[in-house]
């Protein structure tokens, strides 16, 4: 059970509501009308709980799961314990997703703006906003509706928002146009120079990043997050994508539709990803690549050449799966060789 000081549950809600919330549907023999109170994982579950089954590995926790419920396909139905209700689904991840919103849908977001606040006069502000403590909105700022702005935040001159964009607390934008429903956590630094010099024996001179960032509908950018503004061209993040803690974006960088970029991840300048590219924790893409639409790159990676459309790489540098499998294999039996 989520902590009520900090969650507010709904509820309880029966079989066929969740089945209908979630689109799931109800696996012959169970009772439509049976009472839920909850959502939780399959280890600490009870009977009047929901969960769900999305992994293979979990299958035997599955089995000995004493949840009420289960979102589960229909392929692991049979190894369900007695008497748990299943509501079969080929997406139990995201079944469960959609009836934990059920259980526990967004609260309702505060409005007005804090009397610590520093919001210039100029400021075009949306209806049903709320403005943080001591948050600096700067002049020429354009705020859509039902906006949150955290405790602390700084939005620089001219900066746009588009509708039901939430900012976190401490983050600070510039030099950026945001669309809508975009949410950016606690700490994220948009616009910020890109890291762009002329190398001189003399001393390195500075060169003026004229670009903007331009981040689409639909965005979620995690904690500590940093994206560089341009040199001259945007750095763009389309809609759509998804991008944890503590990721770094440089100058010119485009990401595509539907990405995914795990904690720890930098993309060095002039890099563009195409859409629903997914990249795992703290890999590493240098400079002006093309990385394909669809293609994966494994946690650790370091990305040193082009990637084709689909492809999946893995290593250092980084190489397609399967040639980075076939180096290990050889690395193991040269050991083995060495050793005897």
């Amino acid at each position: 059970m989520a902590d009520p000081r900090f969650f507010d549950r709904k509820g309880p809600f029966t079989l066929a509501q969740l089945a209908e919330a979630s689109g799931a549907e109800i696996a012959d023999g169970a009772d439509p009308n049976r009472l839920f109170h909850d959502v939780a994982p399959l280890d600490a579950a009870g009977p009047g709980e929901v969960a769900f089954l999305d992994n293979r590995k979990y299958t035997d926790a599955f089995a000995r799961s004493a949840a009420g419920a289960a979102f589960v396909d229909r392929s692991h139905a049979a190894k369900a314990p007695a008497g748990m209700a299943l509501l079969l689904t080929p997406e139990p991840y995201k079944a469960y997703a959609r009836a934990a919103w059920k259980f526990y849908p967004p609260q309702s977001p505060p409005t007005g703006i804090a009397t610590t606040a520093a919001v210039d006069p100029s400021v075009r502000l949306g209806a049903d906003c709320w403005v943080g403590d001591y948050a600096v909105i700067e002049a020429g700022v354009e705020i859509g509706a039902r906006c949150r702005i955290g405790h602390h935040a700084v939005i620089g001159r001219s900066v746009v928002l588009g509708d039901d964009v939430t900012v976190g607390s401490h983050a600070s934008l510039g030099y950026c146009l945001i669309g809508s429903r975009v949410t950016l956590y606690p700490g994220v630094r948009i616009g910020q120079d890109g890291f762009g010099f002329a190398p001189d024996p003399s001393g390195h001179l500075k060169v003026p990043q004229l670009g903007r960032v331009i981040i689409e509908d639909d965005v979620e950018i995690g904690a500590n997050t940093t994206v560089d503004r341009g040199a001259g061209p945007d750095t763009i993040v389309r809609r759509g994508t998804m991008i944890d803690n503590l990721v770094q974006l440089g100058h010119n960088v485009v990401v595509g539709r539907g990405c995914v970029l795990v904690a720890q991840v930098g993309i060095s300048g002039s890099t563009k990803l195409g859409d629903f590219v997914m990249v795992g924790g703290q890999a590493g893409l240098a400079g002006h690549l093309t990385i394909g639409s669809g293609a994966k790159i494994a946690a650790m990676s370091g990305v040193m050449r082009d990637v084709p459309a689909g492809e999946t790489v893995c290593g250092q540098p980084a190489v397609p799966i399967k040639e980075f499998f076939r180096q290990v294999a050889v690395v193991q039996r040269l050991a083995k060789k060495g050793g005897t």
